[in-house]
């Protein structure tokens, strides 16, 4: 896909589910859940042990139209590289780096690291940054989206961490473009119950779409 139709679906969805895993097949159990539930776009972070191979298996296993598949906790230019080889269609960094922004302005892949305060926001944007991950979300919460876009309205951001269903729509409300969402999402895959994973994936886009019709 072109990295406009990547950031289209990203957009579009307005769900990145963050997929940590104890293995790749654990991570590809999730994956499988999530999509499932309607989830169109997927994070597979790199402490996920072989995270380059859940990558590559997922990228493999559903077509490009179907489903966008990244990779998470990339902190430097060697892990994007590899992660873009595996098949990464997006970059996610837990704060920004300007040479991981640049190697994603090269091969034309969506680009969206951490950041926590104005300052940061305003560096992940000079980066290349095609979306803001506001990180941690638990902490900055839904009044931070609005305090930044008062000087910063151009700012496309992203929460990741904190985000749950019942506060959902409040993200979607103070102007963010999508939701990250992990532990919330996939924390039943660890006893085995992805049926959950599926529940909760359906939940969070119907919230989703409240919000903006809203």
């Amino acid at each position: 896909m072109f990295k406009l139709e990547i950031l289209q679906r990203l957009v579009g969805s307005g769900l990145v589910a963050v997929i940590r895993a104890a293995t790749p097949e654990q991570a590809g159990h999730i994956a499988d859940a999530c999509i499932q539930g309607g989830v169109e776009a997927l994070e597979i972070t790199f402490t996920v042990p072989g995270a380059s191979v859940a990558i590559a298996e997922l990228v493999k296993r559903y077509p490009p139209g179907q489903v966008a598949i990244g990779a998470g906790t990339v902190l430097d230019t060697e892990t994007a590289r590899v992660a873009i080889l595996a098949g990464a269609q997006f970059i996610v960094s837990p704060a920004s780096d300007s040479e991981t922004g640049r190697l994603c302005r090269r091969y034309q892949i969506p680009y969206l690291p951490g950041a926590g305060t104005a300052g940061e926001v305003l560096k992940a944007l000079e980066d290349g940054a095609d979306i803001v991950k506001v990180f941690p979300g638990e902490t900055l919460g839904p009044a931070f989206v609005k305090a930044i876009h008062a000087p910063l309205p151009q700012a496309p951001l992203m929460p990741t961490g904190g985000v749950t269903v019942d506060n959902a729509e409040s993200w979607i409300r103070a102007g963010c473009v999508a939701l990250g969402v992990g532990g919330t999402l996939t924390k039943s895959a660890q006893s085995g119950d992805y049926e959950s994973v599926t529940k909760i994936a359906r939940q969070l886009i119907e919230k989703i779409k409240a919000a903006r019709r809203g």
